[in-house]
């Protein structure tokens, strides 16, 4: 094509870089980018206003185990669209890309991933919980249910 399109084809984002060597490895990596916070921490900064919560849980796990008082829910789904501050539809809680959001999932997992995607997005202090939504409430933290 003249413009240096392409025919319409699914192209990979990079073709000449290597593929991740699972998913253990990929998370490695990704958390090797950020300091990740422990419950404790995270409560603590949640309580004196320096962290914004962010319970990424899908809705089953919610019901079954309880929530964290005063976290944000956002489904996993709409994360980067409802925290980016310059978004059409963020929530009033994104207010600047240097807002501390921990991401906060069942265990830990999907969480750091998250937490990747909000620092691509601009979100520099963005982190995820260690353990996640488990550790919290095995930490003796406040839950509601």
């Amino acid at each position: 094509m003249a413009d240096g399109g392409t025919d319409g084809a699914v192209q990979p984002v990079s073709a000449d870089r290597e593929p991740a060597g699972g998913i253990d490895e990929l998370l490695e990596r990704v958390r090797a980018g950020y300091e990740r916070v422990e419950p404790q921490e995270a409560y603590s900064a949640a309580s004196a206003g320096a962290a914004l919560l962010v319970d990424i849980r899908y809705a089953a796990l919610r019901e079954r185990d309880g929530l964290i008082p005063g976290a944000l829910v956002v489904e996993r789904n709409e994360l980067e669209w409802r925290l980016d501050p310059r978004g059409s539809h963020r929530l009033p809680e994104a207010t600047s890309h240097d807002l501390r959001v921990v991401v906060i999932c069942n265990e830990g997992y999907a969480s750091s991933l998250a937490a990747e995607s909000l620092h691509r997005l601009g979100l520099h202090r963005a982190t995820d919980l260690v353990g996640g939504f488990q550790a919290w409430r095995s930490a003796g933290l406040p839950v509601v249910v």
